[in-house]
């Protein structure tokens, strides 16, 4: 994997977290217990922090940044989809990013919300707890949001893949 120090900012693994052997991790980054990082993903803390709660999946492509002004933080239990652009924002815990959303500076995306697949979730906006933010430029729809059904368990299905994948990945070249 490619875990690499800038200066004198290193990252913060868990050792329960799981990183893809493809996936990048540098600088100022903390990632918490039973997380996983997927192929191609990447966690750029080069201008700021960026904090990964536990038991959250970051998946394949995504890319994680901060702004020297905005850290980015994602809370537990989070599901963050592939090819998803979070950059200088927030989301709370047991969250929902999908695939190839992009949610940017100062947006807060509140505990069991959902961002739906490639939406954009501009500066600024609150997505608030229950409500699914869908569209370009994303629109809120309130209390849409069943956290059970819809976030939880991608979130248990993602720790037990990162489980597998710690046991019995392997490279054939």
């Amino acid at each position: 994997m490619a875990i690499y120090a800038l200066g004198g900012l290193e990252p913060r693994i868990h050792s329960t977290a799981f990183i893809h052997p493809q996936a990048t991790v540098i600088g100022d980054v903390t990632i918490g217990a039973e997380s996983s990082v997927w192929p191609s993903a990447v966690l750029r803390g080069d201008e700021g922090a960026i904090v990964v709660g536990k038991r959250t999946s970051i998946q394949d492509c995504s890319v994680i940044h901060t702004t020297a002004e905005w850290p980015t933080t994602i809370g537990d239990r989070c599901v963050i989809g592939h090819i998803v652009h979070l950059e200088g924002c927030t989301v709370e815990d047991e969250a929902l990013v999908g695939n190839g959303a992009v949610v940017l500076h100062r947006a807060i995306i509140r505990t069991h919300a959902l961002v739906g697949s490639n939406a954009v979730v501009p500066a600024d906006l609150e997505v608030p707890s229950q409500a699914m933010a869908l569209g370009v430029p994303a629109k809120i729809l309130p209390d849409s949001v069943d956290p059970e059904a819809m976030i939880l368990g991608g979130v248990e299905s993602y720790v037990q893949k990162a489980l597998l994948y710690r046991s019995q990945l392997r490279r054939l070249d």
